[in-house]
């Protein structure tokens, strides 16, 4: 029997719904855990898959300052996305320490974003994580100023669609840990971008936040590249917890 679209819409809505509640934890043995990571890196590394996850990275950077400038108050402007990677979030603040605050919840949220989901995922929560993540991104659309970024984030949200309707829930914890360290490596890559943009290619200056943090706040930018490594570290520490349990199983 064919579903209609309003079928279709109204299963998902329940599927949504019904991501909030505890699911059975997985169990994720050693193999599983190395070809999660090992296409975790096959999406986030080579250029011809980075050039379509990337934008998965992007958009989450964007949405961590457009949630710390919200979060502080500030009025959100909006967000624009490009297909070469690029994004601007644009909020309006008289504090300088909450227009710092926004800028710096950049480069480090795709890695506490990745930590969570994998925390998720390992924990019984990847439906709820899943349920979370397309209503932040169908909210996004509130914010969104050209039509790259509705596209990208469209197909961001028609992705996490067809995984509500069509993988079964007690398999959502592992696609949520395989995302999730998908977007952690992409920090690192994001970081790694980042510094060569201060040592080699120091004429896209302009483009990098710890530049834009060092200008306004006199802080070199070195130390804000640190400040994003010590976050970024930090979230890989909270992922391996669950998934050195894994490790130790597979080696003993």
């Amino acid at each position: 029997m064919t579903l209609s679209a309003e079928d279709l819409a109204g299963t998902w809505w329940q599927r949504i719904l019904a991501g909030f509640s505890h699911a059975p934890v997985p169990v994720v043995t050693g193999t599983e855990l190395l070809v999660v990571a090992g296409l975790a890196v096959a999406l986030s590394l080579p250029r011809a898959s980075w050039r379509y996850f990337g934008l998965l990275a992007t958009v989450t950077h964007e949405l961590g300052h457009a949630f710390a400038a919200l979060l502080t108050g500030q009025r959100l402007g909006g967000i624009r996305l490009s297909l070469d990677h690029s994004g601007t979030t644009t909020s309006y603040s008289r504090r300088p320490l909450a227009a710092a605050w926004s800028t710096f919840w950049g480069y480090p949220v795709p890695a506490v974003v990745g930590a969570a989901m994998v925390w998720s995922g390992f924990n019984g929560w990847g439906p709820a994580a899943m349920s979370i993540g397309t209503l932040v991104l169908l909210a996004s659309f509130l914010f969104l100023r050209n039509g790259v970024g509705v596209l990208i984030t469209a197909t961001a949200v028609l992705a996490a669609a067809l995984l509500v309707l069509f993988v079964p829930a007690g398999f959502i914890g592992h696609v949520m840990i395989g995302l999730g360290l998908a977007l952690l490596v992409a920090a690192v890559r994001d970081l790694a971008k980042l510094v060569a943009v201060h040592t080699r290619h120091r004429s896209r200056l302009s483009t990098s936040d710890a530049y834009l943090l060092s200008r306004s706040t006199r802080l070199p930018a070195f130390v804000w590249i640190a400040l994003f490594t010590a976050v970024v570290g930090a979230a890989w520490w909270v992922a391996w917890q669950p998934m050195a349990v894994v490790v130790a199983g597979l080696l003993g």
